[in-house]
């Protein structure tokens, strides 16, 4: 099943939600994403239909094989954009946003080459000045 960029969004939520807390609930993806109450109620029925989490008795969201290893991929898509970003000299919160928007739409051989060069160089280099 292929997944929009808004699933990526709830998937990418769902880990750092549960990284931080390891119970994760629709109520919890809301206020975080800041999106309705029922908007992410179908969301969670659509990723659950497409194998990406479980939703136990008591609500708890967890992401499946499939669903964390998708959500793996966009967070640290997110992570090295937005760091990258900021070592440009882009302020963090403009550099997270544009991260947010490239992280679903760059291609795989983009992103990795983005990532090869981001690990060449040293954080203590200024940059881009």
């Amino acid at each position: 099943m292929d997944i929009h960029e808004s699933g990526e969004m709830y998937l990418e939520a769902i880990l750092v939600l549960s990284q931080k807390s390891g119970f994760v609930r629709a109520i919890d993806v809301s206020e975080y994403l800041g999106y309705s109450k029922p908007s992410v109620s179908r969301a969670m029925g659509i990723l659950r239909q497409g194998g990406y989490i479980t939703v136990d008795k008591d609500g708890a969201i967890t992401l499946t094989e499939t669903g964390s290893l998708l959500a793996g991929k966009i967070y640290e898509r997110h992570t090295v954009l937005s760091r990258l970003l900021a070592r440009l000299g882009v302020s963090q919160e403009t550099a997270s946003a544009d991260a947010c928007k490239i992280e679903h739409a760059i291609s795989d051989e983009s992103f990795e080459a983005i990532k090869r060069y981001a690990s060449t160089l040293d954080p203590a280099e200024p940059f881009g000045e």
